[in-house]
């Protein structure tokens, strides 16, 4: 009892042994603790860095595959091919009718009728206008009248005459008076051929009152309105009329064109001519070539010819500036490629040849004849190789190529339009 009493009886003892208990626990625990948060932290810095190392190589991969692409270049190709290609010569010309009359009026008056349309299309002999005729019927009655007159005292000479021969066979005149009224027969049939010159002139200003179209063409704008008075004098007239079918074009060619033209005149070949229109894309017309000028002009070093178009449907227009294209030759078994395959640089004329391994190939070419969309190729390419008409601008020697294969033909519709 004693033992314990002493225990219990020292309280300070007591508080000190719990004090020296309870701080020897928390440290231990706080440090459990920090391990695992250590842990932990671990733990998410090598989920987040094994992340990073996978989206990482994912993206390389994705510009990996990015430059592939990029470096295979999309260009459209078309082959060579075996065919026949024309040679033109090209030169420039404009549109002229082949006759242009201005319609005037033959006689002095008033005009009182317009019978046309401006713009109509109208035929040799339609009438135009009128004129009034009135005074030249007042002249042709006036010279009727006076042949009349003449004729009737022509009559009575005549019968004087009869008798004037009989009495000179009788011996009852004489001479001189015979032949005085022979003589006067005489004038009076000259009397009566000058009325009837009179009646035939009257006659023919009655006609001049009706003006017809000399050729068949179109009618141009009026120059003249119903009313006015008109002279055979006046400058302008009354209309212009253009003969538009057939319809020519004059356009020249250099001089050193000339040999060949001329040779296929003498042999009597007949030359094609096409009319193009202002950018030499879109044809307007088709004609032959009629005849070529007589001498070159020595300022310009130029010939100028004529092509003769029949002009059915009106699509050439007197004064058009056209471009024309004249065929003088055709080229056969040609090797053929689209004129856009063909490139220039310092080295001359070049194509880019597609290999089977999808990679292009600088080749130099020697050009022959261009023909529109097409050219003709004399030396460094062979019919069915591939050349690039598109994408030409990303291409260099060696590039890596995705292939699109298109048809000459179509090819050159598509450019054409």
């Amino acid at each position: 009892m004693d033992i314990n009493v002493a225990a219990v009886s020292d309280p300070k003892e007591v508080d000190l042994q719990q004090e020296s208990k309870q701080p020897t626990g928390k440290p231990r625990s706080t440090r459990r603790w920090w391990r695992w948060l250590i842990l932990l932290a671990i733990l998410s810095c090598g989920a987040y860095v094994l992340r990073k190392g996978r989206e990482n190589s994912q993206s390389r991969a994705a510009q990996g595959a990015a430059k592939s692409v990029v470096q295979s270049v999309p260009v459209e190709a078309a082959a060579a091919r075996k065919g026949d290609i024309s040679v033109y010569l090209n030169g420039l010309g404009s549109v002229t009718p082949f006759n242009t009359v201005t319609v005037k009026s033959r006689v002095d008056g008033q005009l009182i009728k317009v019978a046309f349309r401006e713009g109509q299309f109208v035929h040799q002999g339609d009438v135009l206008a009128e004129i009034d005729p009135r005074p030249f019927e007042v002249q042709l009655s006036q010279a009727e009248g006076q042949l009349a007159r003449d004729q009737a005292q022509l009559n009575n000479a005549k019968i004087d005459l009869a008798r004037y021969q009989v009495l000179f066979r009788q011996d009852s005149i004489p001479k001189q008076q015979l032949d005085t009224q022979a003589a006067t027969v005489g004038q009076f049939e000259g009397a009566i051929k000058a009325d009837q010159a009179l009646i035939d002139n009257a006659r023919l200003q009655l006609i001049y009152c009706h003006i017809t179209a000399p050729i068949s063409g179109r009618i141009g704008l009026r120059l003249v309105d119903a009313g006015n008075m008109v002279h055979a004098n006046d400058p302008n007239g009354i209309v212009v009329v253009t003969q538009v079918q057939p319809i020519a074009v004059l356009f020249t060619l250099p001089e050193d064109s000339l040999p060949p033209v001329l040779k296929k005149l003498r042999a009597g070949e007949r030359l094609p001519v096409d009319a193009y229109d202002r950018s030499g894309m879109a044809r307007i017309a088709g004609g032959a070539l009629l005849t070529v000028d007589n001498q070159i002009d020595p300022n310009t070093g130029t010939l100028r010819l004529k092509a003769v178009f029949k002009n059915q449907d009106d699509t050439l227009f007197p004064n058009q500036f056209v471009n024309v294209k004249l065929l003088i030759d055709v080229k056969k078994s040609s090797v053929i490629v689209p004129g856009v395959a063909v490139q220039r640089g310092p080295q001359g004329a070049f194509v880019y040849v597609v290999k089977e391994d999808k990679t292009v190939e600088v080749r130099q070419v020697a050009v022959g004849t261009m023909d529109d969309s097409k050219v003709s190729i004399e030396k460094g390419l062979s019919p069915g190789e591939l050349v690039v008409v598109d994408g030409l601008d990303k291409l260099r020697a060696g590039s890596k190529v995705r292939l699109q294969t298109i048809d000459n033909s179509a090819r050159s519709r598509r450019s054409d339009s």
